[in-house]
């Protein structure tokens, strides 16, 4: 499965950024308040100006090996967007004790594509989030 990664981004903002992401989407991260030490160096503006994409795409670098992943920045980017997270989809499957074929026929659905939501290496649509809160919420109801 290939990874999601970040194909740019650009500070719009004190420790705001806008990722455009390998999935299409381009979404915004606010680090304020997020970073824990070390990483609360990234307050220093100077320091967080100087942000660079690796080159391959996997994260976000600054100067003194700072560095932040491209999983976790997308994981926070949706987060913060409202979207579904892989680790929202993977704790609704466990809390429910669904496998990957029984997520799928639930959501009408390939293995696949449950396999690929559940891991983070594709995005998952907002339909798909509200499906498994719905799905949810009709199984609450009849047990």
């Amino acid at each position: 499965m290939k990874a999601i990664t970040l194909k740019a981004a650009r500070i719009v903002g004190p420790m705001t950024l806008d990722i455009d992401w390998s999935t299409g989407e381009t979404l915004r991260a606010d680090l304020a308040g997020w970073l824990r030490p070390p990483f609360n160096a990234l307050n220093d503006p100077a320091l967080f100006a100087q942000m660079q994409v690796d080159d391959w795409g996997g994260g976000l670098n600054w100067p003194d090996g700072f560095d932040l992943g491209a999983d976790t920045l997308y994981e926070l980017c949706r987060q913060q967007a409202g979207l579904p997270t892989a680790s929202e989809f993977d704790a609704w499957m466990k809390r429910n004790g669904l496998s990957l074929q029984t997520a799928a026929d639930s959501l009408g659905m390939t293995r696949r594509m449950i396999a690929y939501y559940r891991t983070g290496s594709r995005a998952i649509p907002r339909v798909v989030g509200l499906a498994c809160k719905g799905w949810e919420v009709e199984h609450r109801r009849v047990a």
